[in-house]
């Protein structure tokens, strides 16, 4: 790919797009950095313990190391996504990447016991694991723009 490629590329892209993802780089950096608080660590501990790709980590380190390893994860997505703006490939494995954690982050809301509940007659749910939805999109943007580049 040349130069004049890559000026047209991030030239071309819409603001949507970029609102889309800086709107996903700030949520995870922003989580990101929390993650590494012990009100975090047990926030997430139920979320964690009950999944059955991701839950056995705690049976070798701490709740507060699995936060430490999660927040980084987050932050270096949000890094690499930054990034991605200016490189199509790096914007393409962050995308991907992303993808994969809003996924496992979504599937909470099926493996975490007592996550769904019946309020005033309305059912409802952890709702900040919603947000993984539109975030499931966003990822998905990063990764077909950037792949059409790589």
């Amino acid at each position: 790919m040349n130069n004049q490629t890559i000026t047209n590329t991030h030239r071309d892209t819409s603001l949507g797009y970029k609102l889309g993802v800086f709107g996903v780089v700030i949520t995870l950096l922003w989580i990101g950095v929390f993650k590494f608080t012990p009100t975090e660590a047990a926030a997430i501990e139920p979320l964690v313990v009950n999944h059955p790709l991701i839950g056995w980590v705690y049976n070798f380190i701490s709740v507060q190391m699995v936060s430490n390893i999660i927040g980084l994860t987050e932050i270096i997505i949000a890094i690499g996504l930054i990034v991605g703006f200016f490189n199509s490939k790096v914007g393409y494995v962050s995308g991907i990447l992303a993808l994969l954690t809003f996924i496992t982050t979504l599937s909470f809301l099926a493996t975490t016991p007592n996550t769904w509940k019946m309020v005033d007659g309305v059912l409802t749910t952890n709702f900040f694991l919603l947000k993984d939805i539109v975030f499931i999109s966003i990822s998905l943007l990063v990764i077909e723009h950037n792949k059409k580049y790589i």
